[in-house]
């Protein structure tokens, strides 16, 4: 509940509820702070009063429960869209991650055979744990546990071009998917589908490439991008995204 509702409404809830239960009402109250509208209280008199549904129009609801993880709940939280923009690419930056470990799940040699190098990759995993636990537990301190989050993702992004074995990649996975599923973080997306034009696009800059006709391929990465789509090129082939 809101800080400013322990005294009396909480503490009331508390004494009536005992009194006729005769048990007691709650091991744990967590009281949050103030949510503000760029830097002001959020109130309706003032005109800057937001519901759930209203920002859900404008962003998914991920980057929401996101951006209201990154702050401990009881210190006060400031929104805005500069905000919600930094933590829709904070997500962004661990979902790209998690769609990166799959693709080389599904491209990665099945060997059971696991390199010194890797054991030790391995073994530094359960540290990322640790300290997500010891966060958690400190008050329910959800900032220091994202940041650990992000630590993990700067850890997998650094070492996964020394890993050949899938069971490697598998094991970067799984750490990254279970610390993000005890935030609520969904880290799998929908694939989204491109339009038949913008698919025709790439496939001819893809010509264009091997032609060496440099100039148009230029030409429709530029074009794509004005329409919001990202392209990168790597070894598996081109990928795209949403800007």
């Amino acid at each position: 509940g809101g800080e400013d509702l322990i005294f009396p409404h909480h503490e009331n809830e508390i004494a009536q509820s005992e009194a006729v239960n005769g048990v007691p009402f709650a091991k744990y109250w967590m009281h949050n702070a103030f949510l503000n509208i760029d830097n002001k209280k959020m109130s309706k008199s003032a005109g800057n009063f937001f519901t759930v549904r209203d920002i859900a129009g404008k962003y998914d609801l991920q980057v929401l429960r996101f951006f209201m993880l990154s702050a401990h709940y009881r210190s006060p939280l400031n929104f805005s869209a500069d905000l919600m923009e930094a933590a829709k690419n904070g997500l962004e930056r661990i979902r790209t991650c998690a769609k990166q470990m799959n693709e080389l799940i599904a491209a990665s040699n099945a060997s059971d055979e696991v390199s010194g190098q890797e054991k030790e990759m391995l073994n530094e995993l359960q540290n990322f744990t640790t300290r997500f636990d010891e966060a958690m537990e400190d008050d329910f301190n959800t900032a220091d546990a994202i940041s650990v989050i992000f630590e993990l993702v700067k850890f997998i992004n650094i070492n996964i071009k020394n890993i050949n074995n899938r069971k490697v990649f598998e094991e970067f996975n799984n750490e990254l998917t279970k610390l993000s599923d005890i935030c609520g973080l969904i880290l799998t997306q929908k694939e989204d589908i491109l339009e038949e034009e913008i698919e025709n696009l790439i496939e001819e800059r893809q010509n264009a490439r091997k032609e060496k006709n440099f100039k148009r391929a230029d030409e429709i990465r530029d074009e794509l991008l004005n329409r919001g789509i990202v392209l990168e090129d790597t070894r598996e082939g081109v990928k795209w995204k949403k800007a």
